[in-house]
């Protein structure tokens, strides 16, 4: 039984993959330029879970699935027409199949008639195309369609010969023809009869190999295509021959390799043919085993800094072996993690590939005409994220296509195409992924926002908000500005949630709208939560990591370099550019940290939201690898913060985070007109100081 359930459980494991790629596929049917393979891998997709249920007994999933497979032929062979009506029918079966899938992995059956519906959309079309398939259908529903014995055939079917001798070997690799049996049956009338000639002695026997072959007389009305796709994944284990009876002479087809093949697939490797099995590329390996294996390599970097930090002081001269040996560790230490995070490195696109069905389906229903554009879906991120950020997007693409974009008719009016656009894009920069939602709809209305805030006393009446604050009030929990409950949105759900789950992952979502023009939501996320590369900083006695990636230069200023604007924002000016400065000693309430920059160092990093910000620190004390603990899962949030990591003395140093921390420094950084209010004071000042000393 161990077994068993360990193939099951390798079964609904290539389901989930298969169901990924097949969702994939049916969003390719859309376009103008899919091509034949995209219907054969859909086929291959519902035809690979169609016979790995029938060899667990899963009735009603290859019922269903037979069906969906039996329509998708036709498509294939250009008897029905790839048209929406049909691309929709085939979403609503594999939103069925994935449904039924599941109920299957809970060992639940489905409810009586589950699914009917849609199994009567499959056939409707299918009969519409090909009459005879109704016919058919009926016998394999009628007791006696199961097997037969060989009756003549309706009228409109064929009569199908076929000799099936397997190899010994085809038990090995775990082909069943009792399987290829039940599903000839489906096909029609069916007979079967056995051949003991190569059967041996009793006490010769070998379980494991394959004696007996079979002569059947399949009359179905069908094609041979049909045929011959029942012994697709067993033409390398056995030798086969197909013959169509005809009343003027029959034709006899050997079914080769190639031929069994669904039309546009290739044969794997010189390997198969052969007989031997292809070579494995790829092994499946449960992800708490991967999970298990990365926390040892943190903690394994975490002993290679403590042997590095407590090694420093001896004399290298006298311990070259040792401190040779250290940095062979090191560097096979760094190769090991960066070896290890690159197995859970998966791309954005199995959560991007469920966007366009998603801006499909809810356009349609507020009838509004939509285009989702998708770019940068092969960047990659750690698995954790990537199974995360599947409902923030969700919500934001919802958000924009409610209550951003407008209808056909009012964007007519704005002077803007009928068709709205939505940009769906991912890029790795400083060391994080940016996933980005744009629209070009109308943007914020933001006196409705503020309103709306006021009447639901999340701000009160006499605040005054700026245009960001108001912007982001959106993210308020229970707020909303739809005017009634609908199935889209109006009970003020969705957008708090985003920006807690965005924040769960060490993340940040920043939000820029402009009237009439549209809105951009932006998710900064880390590329991972395992490991990263850090620069430690001391400050006030205290040491924090600042993410490498984030470090443009670091400074030590001159005193005229410095300066003040009057609501205390203190810059520095780097080659002609004013910089803001924030205070780590200010911003952590840290006593005897350096106050005056010119002592100091500055930091200058880069951040998405305020642009380049100078970070004031006591001392840089070097770059090193640093394994990330969640400050969420151990102790609470901290603004400034996105984590914390052990240090090589095995003290623990907090993780900045550079956003969270110019958010919370309480200086107006995100003043771009202060900056350049301060930027031409000082050109002032500057041009009447020449001014004044050239007149004296």
């Amino acid at each position: 039984m161990d077994d068993f359930e360990q193939f099951k459980s390798t079964f609904f494991a290539e389901c989930s993959e298969l169901l990924a790629d097949l969702e994939n596929d049916l969003e390719l049917l859309q376009g103008e330029f899919y091509d034949k393979e995209t219907l054969n891998s859909i086929f291959r997709a519902v035809h690979s879970i169609k016979a790995g249920a029938g060899a667990f007994q899963f009735k009603a999933l290859v019922k269903f699935s037979h069906a969906f497979e039996a329509l998708l032929d036709l498509l294939r062979n250009d008897e029905i027409p790839v048209v929406e009506a049909v691309v929709t029918v085939l979403f609503h079966a594999s939103d069925v199949l994935a449904q039924m899938i599941e109920l299957a992995r809970d060992g639940q059956e489905p409810e009586s008639g589950y699914g009917a519906e849609t199994l009567a959309e499959l056939d409707a079309i299918r009969f519409t195309a090909r009459p005879a398939d109704a016919a058919a259908s009926a016998n394999a529903a009628s007791p006696d369609a199961a097997l037969s014995n060989g009756e003549d055939a309706p009228d409109g079917m064929t009569t199908f010969l076929i000799k099936f001798l397997p190899r010994a070997e085809m038990f090995q690799h775990a082909n069943e023809p009792l399987l290829l049996v039940r599903e000839m049956a489906q096909l029609g009338q069916l007979s079967a009869t056995p051949s003991l000639d190569r059967l041996p002695d009793l006490d010769t026997i070998d379980p494991e190999q394959a004696y007996l072959s079979w002569d059947f007389v399949l009359k179905a009305a069908c094609s041979i295509q049909d045929v011959e796709e029942v012994f697709e994944f067993v033409v390398d284990d056995a030798e086969l021959t197909i013959e169509i009876e005809k009343s003027e002479a029959p034709a006899a087809i050997e079914v080769t390799e190639e031929s069994a093949l669904p039309a546009g697939v290739e044969s794997k490797n010189a390997d198969t043919r052969s007989g031997r099995p292809a070579q494995v590329s790829s092994i499946r390996v449960d992800l708490d085993r991967i999970d298990r294996l990365v926390n040892m390599v943190g903690e394994l970097v975490i002993t290679q800094s403590m042997l590095s930090q407590q090694t420093n002081d001896m004399p290298e001269e006298r311990f070259v072996p040792v401190v040779r040996g250290l940095e062979e560790l090191a560097l096979h230490t760094r190769e090991l993690q960066e070896s290890v995070m690159a197995i859970r490195m998966q791309p954005v696109k199995s959560v991007f590939a469920r966007m366009p069905r998603l801006v499909r389906e809810l356009a349609t229903q507020l009838s509004k005409k939509v285009r989702l554009e998708i770019s940068g879906e092969n960047t990659e991120v750690d698995k954790t994220v990537v199974e995360e950020i599947s409902d923030p997007i969700t919500h934001m693409i919802r958000n924009s296509l409610d209550h951003g974009l407008e209808t056909p008719e009012e964007r007519i009016a704005a002077g803007k195409p009928e068709e709205g656009v939505i940009t769906l894009s991912a890029e790795h920069r400083s060391g994080r992924i940016l996933i980005v939602i744009r629209d070009d709809g109308k943007g914020i209305n933001r006196e409705v926002v503020l309103r709306k805030a006021r009447e639901r006393g999340i701000v009160a009446p006499e605040q005054n908000l700026s245009n960001e604050e108001i912007d982001n009030l959106i993210f308020a929990a229970g707020f909303s500005t739809a005017d009634a409950v609908t199935d889209v949105s109006g009970r003020g759900v969705g957008m708090d949630v985003v920006k807690r789950n965005v924040q769960s992952l060490g993340g940040r979502i920043n939000i820029q709208s402009t009237p009439g023009a549209g809105t951009s939501f932006t998710m900064m996320l880390p590329l991972t939560l395992a490991v990263m590369d850090g620069m430690i900083v001391a400050v006030g006695g205290e040491k924090y990591v600042l993410p490498i990636t984030a470090i443009v230069e670091c400074l030590r200023p001159q005193r005229e370099a410095l300066s003040r604007l009057p609501n205390g924002l203190e810059l520095v000016q780097v080659r002609g550019e004013y910089i803001p400065l924030v205070y780590l000693c200010r911003a952590f309430r840290l006593n005897g940290g350096i106050q005056n920059p010119s002592e100091g160092l500055v930091v200058l990093v880069d951040s998405d939201r305020f642009g380049r910000i100078g970070i004031v620190v006591d001392e840089l004390l070097g770059q090193q690898q640093v394994v990330i603990k969640s400050l969420e899962a151990n102790y609470d949030p901290v603004p400034g913060l996105s984590g914390a990591t052990i240090l090589g003395n095995g003290r623990v140093a907090a993780i900045l985070d550079v956003e969270g921390l110019c958010e919370d420094s309480g200086t107006d950084l995100g003043s771009a007109a202060s900056i350049q209010g301060a930027s031409r004071a000082h050109e002032v000042a500057t041009s009447q100081n020449e001014t004044r000393e050239a007149s004296q």
